[in-house]
């Protein structure tokens, strides 16, 4: 998780966009009654690359949203994008929810699901190819994805770890 502390990203340095992911009712019964709360699943981003999620609960739809954007504001990171698209095949996986991402050339789009779709146009990927497994739950496949995209490397992360030049890299 060394890397992931690394990619983090300070809110107040991007301009933001928002994407509700899931909005779910929740009845907590009790001897009045039904009492009504609701859970919202949000995604930010700059479309740039920067990506952060959040979970807002309250009685109120908008005020739960709200607080799932402050938290997702919390959780920034960094993710790395080439011409569009992903650098290389990435998995990515939490809890039950397991992602598998692709990189496609130019003139494909997004091609993922629900929750997926959503995390990947909101951090700016164009084209990509996404297949999502195991778990459907939206909470685990958007931790899954963003689990995924902070393992992503470039060509020139690569060269620096490994302390070798670009070219002796792509020799082989």
């Amino acid at each position: 998780m060394a890397r992931n502390s690394q990619n983090r990203v300070k809110a107040s340095e991007t301009d933001l966009k928002e994407k509700l992911v899931s909005l779910n009712r929740v009845a907590k019964v009790t001897k009045g009654g039904r009492t009504f709360s609701f859970a919202a699943v949000v995604v930010v981003g700059d479309g740039n690359g920067s990506v952060g999620h959040g979970l807002g609960k309250a009685r109120d739809v908008s005020e739960a949203i709200s607080k799932a954007v402050d938290d997702a504001k919390k959780n920034i990171v960094k993710v790395p994008i080439l011409n569009g698209t992903i650098p290389h095949e990435v998995k990515g996986k939490f809890g039950a929810g397991k992602v598998f991402m692709k990189p496609a050339s130019d003139g494909t789009g997004v091609i993922a699901g629900g929750a997926m779709r959503a995390v990947l146009e909101i951090v700016g990927v164009q084209n990509v190819l996404a297949k999502s497994q195991g778990s459907s739950n939206p909470h685990n496949v958007v931790k899954a994805t963003i689990n995924g995209l902070s393992k992503l490397r470039t060509p020139l992360m690569v060269s620096r770890e490994r302390k070798i030049s670009m070219e002796t890299l792509f020799k082989g």
